[in-house]
């Protein structure tokens, strides 16, 4: 059965989620209340609708309860926003996903029944400060308030030794998931794999333990 999807709001970060959506095949009905961006949209979008998500009626007239995954995209208004995730979640959608300006805007969200909340701008701060801070860190990803996934290049200290030899899980509480070698991609590595220079380590743990194994390794 395909997926079908809606994206209320069409700026910058929900335009980007519905173009790619469509590139992966799935039905979008593409929303926002300015007619300008949901003409941009049409071409794209499987459905592109100017409307006011905050009115109920509206929602309802477009059938919304039968998609099953809503993403509000709502830019800088916090009040529609929330209205919207409101009604969203009295009209009974299975998932509401939505995007959060502040910690606080997050809380109230959460309350009022959102399923997902994400903070694409805080999110990418955090990567890129990480990218910035440590040559090491190719890439950083945040799984929730307390634990990460990222990439690390292998250097000296680590290259020519194995997974069991360095014992990073048990001294560290970290685990090695998968190891990126030129184009090949060693996925749950073996105890006695060794790790070569220039390796890419992609582990997941606690972030507090993240940044110990990082300090003691690459410092």
């Amino acid at each position: 059965m395909k997926k079908e999807f809606v994206v209320i709001g069409l700026g910058r970060f929900g335009g980007s989620i519905v173009k790619e959506l469509i590139e992966q095949g799935v039905d979008v009905m593409a929303i926002d209340i300015e007619s300008e961006r949901v003409d941009e949209f049409a071409p794209i979008a499987t459905q592109a609708v100017v409307a006011d998500t905050t009115d109920e009626a509206v929602l309802k007239s477009l059938g919304i309860r039968n998609f099953e995954h809503v993403i509000v995209a709502i830019g800088d208004n916090i009040q529609s926003s929330i209205l919207t995730t409101l009604m969203l979640k009295e009209l009974g959608v299975k998932k509401i996903t939505v995007k959060a300006q502040n910690d606080y805007h997050e809380k109230v969200l959460l309350k009022i029944g959102a399923d997902q909340v994400v903070h694409p701008e805080r999110d990418m701060g955090i990567r890129i400060a990480n990218n910035i801070l440590s040559n090491n860190v190719l890439d950083y990803l945040e799984l929730s308030d307390e634990h990460s996934i990222m990439e690390l290049i292998v250097n000296s200290k680590l290259a020519g030794n194995s997974i069991i030899d360095l014992d990073i899980r048990a001294k560290y509480g970290i685990n090695i998931v998968a190891i990126k070698r030129g184009s090949n991609i060693i996925v749950s590595p073996q105890a006695d794999e060794k790790l070569q220079m220039n390796d890419i380590m992609i582990i997941i743990g606690a972030d507090v333990d993240i940044n110990r194994f990082e300090k003691k390794v690459f410092n």
